[in-house]
């Protein structure tokens, strides 16, 4: 039997409300949370704990995805890279510096965007957007 999850797209703002929405979904039965980093959310659908624990298959409907697509675009992106920018010595500024102006002049991936990517390349999870 295929495990299906729900996220609430109307309930994300911007990055951390993005977590706290994947939290709420996945991770409602643990005693702990999942940080706001993009290497959690990855090894989160890897299935080693939260609702996806033991689940071969899963299925994953986005509500009102176009919303969280606005919502983690351009604007948060680029916000979420400068923070990065202001902590030197824990990133790789000369890479992120190049993201942020490929996303500037329109070439580079949004928040949601890598989100996206995640998702998809875990074959045993179905997304679909809503």
């Amino acid at each position: 039997m295929t495990l299906v999850l729900q996220i609430e797209g109307r309930a994300i703002h911007d990055i951390p409300s993005l977590y706290a929405e994947i939290n709420r979904v996945f991770m409602a039965d643990e005693g702990w949370q999942l940080g706001p980093s993009l290497d959690a959310l990855d090894d989160l659908l890897h299935g080693g704990y939260g609702a996806l624990a033991g689940q071969a298959q899963a299925t994953l409907i986005w509500r009102d995805i176009a919303h969280s697509r606005t919502a983690l675009g351009v604007e948060a992106t680029c916000q979420w890279l400068q923070s990065k920018l202001e902590a030197p010595g824990a990133v790789n500024t000369r890479a992120i510096a190049l993201q942020l102006d490929a996303l500037q002049r329109g070439q580079g991936q949004t928040y949601f965007e890598i989100v996206m990517e995640i998702f998809a390349s875990h074959r045993r999870i179905t997304l679909i957007p809503a």
